[in-house]
């Protein structure tokens, strides 16, 4: 879990600056061969034409209104449902993995909630 974390959650920050200075090819230029043939053989089974259409039907549902309507009524009971995911999410493995990690990492301010 500790590799799993690290390249999943530490190595994003580095990915999503590259992205922000020059893009998805300025990204692919800087990181090695191997990732970036990684990026070109794996990324079209993950980001897959259901995934697609999910994200289409997610952003529907802002631009009609259900999601604000569905957080509003969320909010009006007293956001159960928000507050136990919270809960849970706080205590999922790559959570408790990465609390671990970044106590060992002295270039890191560790922030905790």
């Amino acid at each position: 879990p500790e590799m799993a974390y690290f390249e999943c959650m530490h190595e994003l920050k580095l990915i999503v600056d590259l992205f922000y200075q020059g893009g998805l090819n300025y990204m692919r230029y800087s990181v090695s061969n191997t990732a970036e043939y990684g990026d070109y053989s794996t990324g079209p089974r993950i980001i897959t034409d259901e995934t697609k259409k999910e994200m289409r039907r997610v952003l529907e549902e802002i631009q009609d209104g259900t999601f604000a309507r569905n957080w509003i009524l969320e909010n009006k009971a007293g956001a159960p449902g928000f507050k136990a995911r919270r809960r849970r999410e706080r205590e999922h493995p790559v959570e408790v993995v990465g609390k671990e990690l970044r106590k060992l990492m002295s270039w890191i301010d560790d922030k905790d909630v």
